[in-house]
């Protein structure tokens, strides 16, 4: 039987993947007009929802 993942899990898991696809595409140049503010912002996002995931 498969097993069904945790919401905390899936929300961690999306905003750790928007955050990677923002830094490899701000990197080659294609989204140049995000400030970095923006991909603090969201690394610090995937810091609080990895720590969420951990305590539930």
């Amino acid at each position: 039987m498969g097993r069904s993942m945790k919401p905390s899990m899936v929300a961690f898991l999306a905003v750790l993947s928007m955050t990677v696809l923002v830094w490899i595409l701000r990197g080659i140049g294609l989204l140049t007009f995000i400030p970095g503010s923006v991909l603090w912002v969201l690394i610090l996002l995937s810091l609080l929802t990895a720590i969420l995931t951990i305590v539930r």
